[in-house]
């Protein structure tokens, strides 16, 4: 087992969360997302890298945030969840960081139910909840949104 571990930080608000680097391929620059029909409601669209189709989703919207007009600094964060690549739309990416896994409280430790979270970094300027991608979608969701993806694939 790993002592330290590094993390990709990103904002929602003023709210940091943070993904393993490990499961991140890339970070760019917004772009237009393509809407995709009969898609659960925290997906966007799709996007391509390099050819392949890659569904947005809403993290705002998963974490009931407010929704917001997007803008010129938005970021889309590409990272791979156990099923797929997925594109994450956040507001910035501030920092990729390292920290002993002694820092990570792991959810279930906080509260039994926290829905898409790992585990929350203590850093010393305050705290950064560790998103749990795997955990994003339902089965639900994750079966509407292949149904989704293959219609949009269908001539």
């Amino acid at each position: 087992m790993r002592d330290r571990e590094n993390y990709v930080v990103f904002l929602l608000d003023q709210n940091r969360y943070a993904l393993y680097l490990t499961a991140v391929e890339r970070v760019v620059h917004a772009v237009y997302v393509t809407p995709l029909a009969k898609a659960p409601d925290v997906v966007l669209g799709i996007v391509s890298l390099h050819g392949r189709i890659v569904p947005v989703f809403n993290v705002r919207r998963r974490f009931r945030l407010p929704e917001r007009e997007a803008s010129l600094g938005d970021r889309i964060i590409f990272a791979h969840t156990g099923r797929r690549l997925v594109a994450l739309w956040v507001d910035t990416v501030t920092d990729v960081i390292e920290c002993a896994t002694c820092d990570v409280t792991h959810a279930g430790t906080i509260l039994p139910a926290m829905d898409y979270v790992r585990g929350v970094i203590q850093l010393d300027d305050g705290l950064v909840l560790l998103h749990d991608l795997d955990a994003f979608l339902s089965l639900d969701e994750e079966e509407s949104l292949d149904n989704a993806l293959e219609a949009n694939q269908s001539p």
